[in-house]
């Protein structure tokens, strides 16, 4: 099983059902008027069930939502009802992404980005974002930063959860290739019936890259963006050496 594969579409929304999507949104869409007031469309890249795209909807956004899982997908559609001329989906990697069509912000959020291991999919996926902007439209993306990983290396970790059908256990170690600027996380995943107990076990590979200030600054110069943010996810502070999660603001030019 891959780590986009059906099972994992099915507890996904429960994983991270402590996941703050509606905060989350409400920062990028502050994000996006602190720039611009004219944004109306928006590009959701790497969309996963949909969740930001229908709030991003709801916030008053004609919305369209991508992903390279069908599973996931069909979860998204899920969440157009009611909504079917705001809301849209469709099935795409983003390094293939062509449209025919422009949107005045793309967004790329719970970390897309750190899923481009190689530079020539990173160069791409910023590519795809750039063709599908409207001149000076922005693009928001957040990642991994290279500067706290290395600072507060990455720990194994175990999470629990349940709701009225299922119980997940999910058991994360990370190997860590600092000359690739790499993270290997490894999941063991345990579903439960609680109905059969049947137990179900899969495992899961996720390739995490990390960034540094000066290759993204280069990638952004490259494909025709100007940074014009750096921020700690979900704050208004500076990136540091315990900051995570980091989002950048780059506007097209």
């Amino acid at each position: 099983m891959n780590q986009f594969g059906y099972l994992y579409s099915q507890y996904y929304d429960l994983l991270y059902s402590d996941k703050d999507y509606k905060s989350e949104v409400e920062y990028v869409d502050g994000l996006i008027k602190s720039n611009t007031n004219k944004a109306k469309t928006l590009l959701d890249m790497g969309c996963g069930t949909g969740r930001h795209a229908e709030l991003f909807c709801d916030k008053g956004y004609v919305v369209h939502g991508v992903d390279l899982s069908e599973d996931m997908l069909k979860v998204a559609e899920t969440r157009r009802s009611g909504k079917e001329d705001k809301l849209s989906f469709s099935h795409s990697h983003i390094s293939d992404l062509a449209l025919n069509e422009k949107f005045d912000a793309v967004v790329s959020l719970f970390h897309v980005m750190s899923y481009q291991n190689s530079n020539e999919e990173l160069i791409k996926a910023f590519e795809v974002a750039n063709n599908h902007l409207n001149d000076n439209g922005v693009f928001i993306f957040d990642f991994w930063y290279g500067p706290a990983v290395l600072t507060d290396l990455p720990t194994t970790r175990v999470k629990r959860l349940e709701n009225e059908h299922i119980k997940v256990t999910r058991l994360a170690e990370p190997i860590l290739y600092a000359t690739k600027n790499i993270v290997d996380v490894k999941y063991d995943v345990f579903i439960e019936d609680k109905v059969s107990k049947e137990v179900v076990e899969k495992k899961e590979l996720h390739k995490m890259r990390y960034f540094f200030d000066t290759e993204l600054q280069m990638v952004c110069e490259k494909v025709g963006f100007e940074v014009a943010n750096k921020l700690e996810w979900m704050s208004d502070k500076n990136p540091d050496f315990k900051s995570w999660n980091v989002v950048w603001l780059a506007k097209k030019f």
